[in-house]
């Protein structure tokens, strides 16, 4: 892959997906959808947040292509549209928590 590739795939990245993982709440959205799939109340419930804002968080990662809804009956069930979505943020946590364990070793010597 070419710089100029490279850069257009992280441009893409930053506007599809990475905004949408931005804001801690949705983290959890995503990891509490994890198992199986969650009305609004149930999310609210879960990740202990108002129903308006976890409305909106759920836009957000609808219209980011991370999780679908769903009507079920009277009810709207979101759902991971892809797993593999989990994957990429345990990867993620564990660069971090690999970077501030280097930090502090480097501190504490």
């Amino acid at each position: 892959m070419d710089k100029g590739q490279l850069s257009q795939e992280v441009i893409r990245l930053h506007a599809d997906i990475c905004s949408a993982l931005a804001d801690p709440s949705r983290l959890l959205l995503l990891y509490a959808l994890a198992d199986k799939p969650h009305t609004v109340s149930e999310l609210t419930a879960d990740v202990n947040i108002s129903q308006p804002t976890t409305s909106r968080h759920l836009r957000v990662l609808r219209e980011h292509g991370l999780v679908r809804a769903e009507r079920q009956g009277q009810n709207i069930e979101y759902t991971l549209c892809d797993h593999r979505i989990l994957e990429a943020l345990d990867l993620l946590r564990a660069v971090l928590r690999d970077s501030i364990a280097h930090r502090a070793s480097l501190i504490s010597e």
